[in-house]
């Protein structure tokens, strides 16, 4: 079974909802001075971005065929 765009799309969404409420928490840890915790939210936070960009330029990709 192949990803459709709209299924890509849809997990592209969920994404980026876990990635603010990851940078939520990352920001509140930041103020904490816990910076050990920060810095590891702060580098998921990048990770599900570029998932994320990741998902959206496949899902227009298989849009366009």
């Amino acid at each position: 079974m192949s990803a459709s765009p709209a299924e890509l799309s849809s997990i592209a969404t969920a994404l980026d909802d876990l990635s603010r409420r990851v940078t939520a928490h990352a920001d509140a840890a930041d103020l904490d001075k816990d910076e050990e915790t920060a810095r590891e939210l702060f580098a998921i936070e990048r990770a599900l971005s570029s998932a994320n960009r990741r998902l959206t330029r496949l899902s227009t990709t298989l849009s366009r065929r």
